[in-house]
């Protein structure tokens, strides 16, 4: 079945699957979604997921770029995203780049874009995030995030220093692709933050080296042909780890532990230490297994 990524071209975590997709040289389908709500195809698939990206693959819905690089390699395993062997630690190189880093790739931008950031964007922004959208703080905060950013930034580098093609060395895998997408963040929205970093040694030729990885074989599905996708599939069949045996079959709902906590409801289906799947019914998608991950996301039952 088609790799359908639905995404939209200025997500940092898209770009970092679209990297994976590079590596592994796939052929696969962006399904561009609004960059702000609503999104009733995409909630049509997820159920109340609204963030950015979601794979699909037949009635499988997979969220969140952590979950979607781990079903990439199972999929897909050669090339691996993991060439040093180090899969564990590959891994959880995310909770680093997907928060700190990421974070203070944000507030440089944002704070550098100041009034060019529309109201209609800051509005959706406080609803996923939960807090205020406040351009004065983010400026007042740059010196500190400018500095994070470097910070960041030099351990890319110095993980470099010793001559290395790659980060885990002469090839590109998932920690490359985890690292790159805040400063393809910073550089593509935001160029003079990125004199925050562009000085240090060996990261713009790193930088360069993973821009012509590419993205595989790109095509396009429109949105609601997505949808149709989902309710001519039928999801594939899923195993419950021994230690959810208790919550096997039941009502659960899954949500976001830090932003973007919408409640997705349904029947579980599949587990591992690593992942949950629910199983859901939508009027126009059918029959779909929604998957999510584990770390940043709670699971509770209705009874």
């Amino acid at each position: 079945m088609t790799i359908l990524l639905h995404q939209y071209d200025t997500s940092p975590f898209s770009e970092k699957v679209r990297v994976c997709l590079g590596i592994k040289q796939l052929d696969w389908a962006a399904v561009d979604q609004p960059v702000v709500m609503p999104k009733p195809d995409l909630l049509a698939l997820t159920g109340g997921y609204r963030r950015i990206p979601v794979m699909q693959i037949g009635a499988d819905i997979y969220c969140d770029s952590v979950l979607i690089v781990r079903e990439l390699e199972r999929r897909f395993p050669e090339p691996t995203l993991f060439p040093s062997g180090t899969p564990g630690l590959d891994q959880a190189s995310a909770q680093w780049t997907d928060r700190g880093f990421f974070q203070s790739a944000v507030t440089v931008i944002f704070a550098g874009l100041g009034d060019a950031v529309g109201e209609e964007f800051i509005r959706d922004r406080e609803a996923l995030s939960g807090q205020p959208f406040d351009p004065a703080a983010m400026r007042a905060a740059v010196p500190h995030m400018a500095a994070q950013l470097r910070a960041h930034a030099a351990l890319v580098s110095e993980q470099l220093a010793d001559g290395r093609t790659f980060l885990s060395g002469d090839r590109p895998g998932l920690v490359d692709a985890n690292a790159y997408c805040n400063l393809w963040f910073v550089r593509s929205f935001h160029e003079p933050a990125a004199a925050a970093f562009e000085d240090l040694p060996g990261l713009g030729d790193w930088y360069d080296r993973v821009r012509a990885i590419g993205h595989g074989q790109r095509s396009a599905m429109s949105r609601e042909d997505a949808v149709a996708a989902a309710a001519d599939a039928t999801p594939e069949p899923g195993e419950v780890a021994p230690a959810d045996t208790a919550l096997a079959g039941r009502e659960v709902t899954v949500s976001a532990t830090d932003y973007g906590r919408d409640p997705i409801t349904g029947t579980l289906v599949g587990s591992s230490p690593h992942h949950v799947a629910i199983r859901r019914e939508d009027p126009r998608a059918g029959a779909v297994v929604v998957h999510l991950p584990r770390i940043g996301f709670a699971i509770t039952t209705s009874a």
